[in-house]
């Protein structure tokens, strides 16, 4: 909001230049962008508004933030002298107004006046241009004057188009369309609200009128409407449309429902003033359901903790008032009658914000405050993720942020097809492209993956934390690792792909961190390569997926087909649950030597390991020899090997924790393992 600081002095008399105004508005939360001099003492300051102060993005507005800040009376609109034109409400015999949706228009007000060719005077010009508005002509500027001084936009149709001079204001019909004042062709949707004569719409309420019905040199007779509208409906037709003006971004933060009356007046005496048109009749003002201000109870004692000091009764008064707050005292603080205006003002904290930021920020205490009790215990979850990032990172892998908003094609791509339905939609998208909420990390990751692998980069090993969600088990926290290039695990080593193995290996390494013990079941799951994909579980439960993604899904996303992308993911709230109960324990360290056994057996190359291994772990319990670690160390498929068989070699260690274990004790236990092999595999040794 450029403010030009002359335009202030016709509401507050105040002798301070313009770097120092900026500089104090800065102290009570409002940034600023710029301070240009225009000379003779006169400025425009760039204020960046936030978005909950629409009440701001006017000249008013900052003017009666400035006269509080400095302690200053203001004059108010209605005290200046010919401000308002003195208008009688009523039916009117040129326009007819009807509101067919009064929850998205509360409120709708209109006048008619003759228009007189004249050229906008040079201070009203001046004024406009310097707040960054070009001029256009008379009445046109009129109205974007009183946008700018009051913050309620207007808009002007030329009477003579509306059918039969009705303005009907209602939602849209499907495919309706509408050509607006920047000549473009807009589709609407029942959602959207319309201001309609008999015919067809004329302009897309609170964001933009109709070029049907635009003002122009040949127009001698006009409506000019002052309006309420429903933010969240401007809001949601301003994305929809892509269209983004000044009106709409005023309508969508929340305007003054008691404001289109004021502004009504206010164009009609600056008509009258500049000699641009001549009112016919009465103004029409529908309101249905007339709206009154909130009353918010502020309490001595509640301003005094949140704030940390105690401010005098009589600041409180002189702020609250100076902000048009009507304050009235009570007995443990005041009651606070809320203006229309201030629709940021909703609890007893934001009038506590009001006192602190004017009082000033800068004469709170410095000291913290006595602590009264122990600070609540942090999050688990915080550490959990944090030991998380540790763990990947410790594998090579780089944390990568993707967004929770994804593509629905994309989504579907990584869930079960009788899941679909359990996909979360988003209801007002930013763009198709984020229709719907992730059920996964790993469509994310893998558009991470593409998009190095675009820009040239051969080696990509990446992990993301954060949520997923979907009908069935609402929001769940989870960490996925996707995973492509080459593996260079030393200098004296040559590279080589990265594989199922190393997805696993990281899995393995991250939940042995998290205190629990991983094992692997083979599944099939439509975005993973058969044979290369694994459920992930422990103690029964299931807590994730790992595999090698589908060359076609690869190649979707905009990464060569060729390449090999392993990913994982866990469900980080099971691993929670799993671990519940869980006793951890410390073992000494062994004080006896181990022994070590080779094995090499041929097996059908459709069996998993996983099986292989649980199958050696059963048979090595209880035995003379315990068995205390099974490892695979090769795997060989070729000439000597029968067809559909793999030969497997795997390293046995045998460990007592109170002897040395002799030969015929291990040898003892390494024959009932080969027989439990043989007989549940018909593996054959070699």
């Amino acid at each position: 909001m450029k403010l030009l600081l002359s335009w202030v002095w016709d509401f507050v008399d105040i002798d301070v230049p313009a770097r120092a105004i900026a500089d104090t508005m800065a102290l009570r939360g409002f940034e600023v962008a710029s301070v240009e001099d225009l000379g003779g003492g006169d400025a425009v300051i760039d204020f960046e508004v936030t978005a909950n102060r629409p009440d701001c993005l006017s000249v008013i507005g900052l003017a009666r933030e400035i006269a509080t800040a400095y302690d200053l009376p203001m004059r108010e609109l209605d005290a200046l002298p010919n401000a308002l034109a003195s208008v009688h409400l009523g039916a009117s015999a040129d326009v007819a107004v009807t509101i067919e949706d009064a929850e998205l228009c509360p409120r709708y007000a209109a006048a008619v006046a003759d228009l007189v060719p004249v050229s906008t005077p040079a201070w009203m010009s001046t004024r406009l241009q310097a707040s960054g508005v070009r001029p256009i002509s008379a009445f046109v500027d009129i109205t974007n004057y009183v946008l700018l001084e009051l913050g309620h936009p207007m808009h002007a149709f030329d009477l003579d188009t509306l059918a039969q001079r009705q303005i009907r204001v209602r939602r849209a019909t499907a495919g309706e369309s509408i050509t607006t004042l920047d000549g473009a062709a807009r589709t609407l949707d029942p959602e959207m609200l319309v201001i309609a004569d008999t015919a067809r719409p004329q302009a897309v309420a609170g964001v933009m009128g109709g070029a049907a019905s635009e003002v122009s040199a040949t127009t001698t007779r006009i409506a000019f409407e002052s309006a309420y509208f429903k933010p969240a409906s401007v809001r949601r037709t301003s994305k929809r449309l892509g269209l983004k003006t000044e009106a709409s971004s005023r309508f969508e933060r929340g305007a003054d429902v008691n404001a289109p009356v004021v502004a009504l007046r206010r164009a009609i005496a600056l008509m009258q003033q500049i000699g641009a048109g001549v009112l016919r009749g009465p103004a029409v003002d529908v309101y249905p359901a007339p709206r009154s201000p909130l009353t918010l109870h502020l309490r001595r004692d509640r301003l005094a903790r949140v704030l940390g000091l105690r401010v005098p009764d009589a600041d409180v008064r002189r702020i609250l008032t100076s902000l048009r707050l009507g304050a009235t005292d009570t007995a443990d603080g005041w009651d606070v009658v809320v203006p229309t205006f201030r629709v940021d003002l909703l609890r007893e904290v934001d009038l506590i914000e009001e006192v602190g930021r004017h009082y000033g920020f800068d004469k709170l205490d410095d000291a913290f405050p006595e602590m009264r009790q122990a600070a609540a215990l942090p999050d688990a979850r915080i550490a959990r993720d944090q030991l998380v990032r540790r763990v990947l990172a410790s594998t090579g892998l780089s944390e990568a942020v993707t967004f929770g908003f994804i593509e629905r094609r994309a989504a579907e791509g990584f869930v079960a097809a009788e899941a679909s339905e359990s996909i979360v939609a988003v209801a007002n998208p930013l763009s198709a492209k984020f229709d719907v909420l992730r059920p996964s990390l790993l469509p994310g990751l893998l558009d991470a993956v593409a998009h190095n692998r675009r820009h040239g980069r051969r080696d990509v090993a990446l992990y993301e934390i954060g949520a997923r969600f979907s009908h069935a088990s609402g929001e769940t926290r989870g960490v996925a690792l996707a995973w492509t290039g080459s593996v260079a695990e030393h200098w004296s080593t040559p590279a080589r792909m990265a594989d199922f193995f190393d997805a696993k290996g990281a899995v393995e390494l991250l939940c042995s961190a998290l205190g629990v013990t991983a094992t692997f079941e083979p599944i099939r799951e439509p975005f993973l390569v058969p044979g290369q994909a694994a459920r992930v579980t422990t103690g029964g439960r299931t807590i994730g997926v790992i595999g090698q993604v589908s060359p076609a899904l690869v190649e979707r996303a905009g990464a060569p087909r060729q390449d090999a992308v392993v990913v994982a993911e866990l469900d980080l709230d099971a691993v929670d649950a799993a671990r519940q109960g869980a006793v951890e324990s410390v073992k000494p360290l062994p004080r006896y030597p181990f022994v070590v056994r080779d094995l090499s057996i041929v097996v059908s190359d459709a069996l998993p390991a996983e099986i292989i291994r649980g199958t050696i772990q059963t048979a090595g319990h209880g035995q003379p020899a315990p068995l205390v670690a099974v490892t695979f160390f090769d795997r060989y498929q070729g000439k000597g090997v029968p067809e559909g068989s793999i030969s497997l070699s795997l390293r046995l260690t045998f460990q007592a924790p109170d002897r040395t274990l002799t030969d015929p004790e291990v040898q003892t236990s390494f024959d009932q393992i080969l027989t439990a092999l043989v007989r549940e595999h018909a593996a054959v040794q070699r």
